[in-house]
């Protein structure tokens, strides 16, 4: 009978998975939450960073974390807005989270806090990489690079380098980058990385980034000898957060009711902070605690060569030497 159940399980999860609008909503979350009976497990001893925790989605992960027993670590790129959440979570989580300023988007700000760290006595066991933005016209930081694929791909990648060392020390260490379900509708373009030959799209220079992400989740993992951390990617469903609601206005209002909790956006990325291996493998785009298909469309592809020379291209981009 458990069989039974288990395989219709599934089934009614597929379905909601290949509906999308399901899937992605609240609808799909609720209702494999209750179909494979999700457990808030506890996660003491884990050492958890989470960048971009100051807001939305980020700030639902820590505060979740927080309250399950975690040490969290919470990156932020402004001191007044980090420590406000910081404060906020403290009073319902414990640990009382710690706080650590970088500018995901500044290569300098990154080096510089993650050498810190590698340098320091902090333990680490999961990086969870979910900064990210959508800005309304083209930017470019003060160090020449297209601010979206700055902030959600290079910063992203030259942290993880810099926290590997950490990383290998755990018993079970994990990266966990926060891509989206937008990423679907993008390949990525290497001849022209920050899409400089386009005119601006948020969505689509969105896109692209969030692909990349699932790109080198997929290189680090196939680069890391065995025994390592474990290297994944996510979406979390389409989500109610501030982000969304300026970004994609039109979006939110169509399909406002039946989008998730920033809470419920993040709670695979909490699971996968206390998985293991064996319960969430690597090289695997998870949704729902379930590892779900990395393309959808024709033409967004990505091959084994592709993802090496994005690797080396980010490796190039921020300054590390050639292996």
């Amino acid at each position: 009978m458990a069989l039974i159940k288990r395989g219709a399980a599934d089934v009614i999860d597929k379905a909601l998975d290949l509906g999308i609008v399901p899937g992605f909503s609240v609808i799909g979350f609720r209702a494999r939450k209750r179909l494979f009976g999700w457990e808030a497990d506890r996660l003491d001893g884990r050492s958890v960073m989470v960048t971009g925790a100051n807001a939305g989605i980020g700030k639902a992960i820590a505060l979740e974390l927080s309250q399950r027993g975690a040490e969290v670590l919470m990156v932020c790129r402004d001191h007044e807005k980090g420590e406000a959440a910081r404060n906020e979570i403290s009073l319902q989580g414990r640990p009382e989270p710690r706080l650590h300023i970088c500018d995901l988007s500044n290569l300098s700000s990154v080096r510089k806090f993650g050498s810190a760290f590698a340098a320091g006595d902090e333990r680490l066991d999961v990086l969870i990489n979910n900064a990210g933005v959508m800005p309304p016209e083209r930017k470019r930081t003060d160090e020449g690079f297209e601010l979206t694929f700055a902030t959600n791909v290079l910063g992203p990648f030259l942290l993880t380098q810099l926290l590997l060392p950490k990383l290998r020390q755990s018993n079970g260490g994990r990266v966990v980058m926060m891509s989206s379900g937008g990423m679907y509708s993008s390949g990525f373009d290497l001849e022209d990385p920050e899409l400089e030959g386009r005119d601006y799209d948020p969505p689509k220079f969105y896109a692209q980034t969030k692909r990349a992400e699932v790109m080198l989740a997929d290189e680090w993992q196939y680069r890391e000898p065995e025994g390592g951390p474990v290297f994944c990617s996510m979406h979390p469903g389409w989500a109610n957060t501030k982000g969304v609601s300026e970004a994609l206005p039109t979006f939110n209002r169509l399909v406002g009711p039946i989008l998730r909790s920033p809470k419920e956006g993040g709670e695979t990325a909490v699971w996968l902070s206390g998985a293991t291996a064996d319960e969430a493998p690597g090289g695997e785009f998870y949704m729902d605690r379930r590892p779900r298909p990395k393309h959808r469309i024709p033409g967004t592809r990505d091959s084994a060569e592709d993802r090496r020379r994005l690797f080396d291209l980010c490796d190039g981009l921020v300054g590390n030497p050639p292996d």
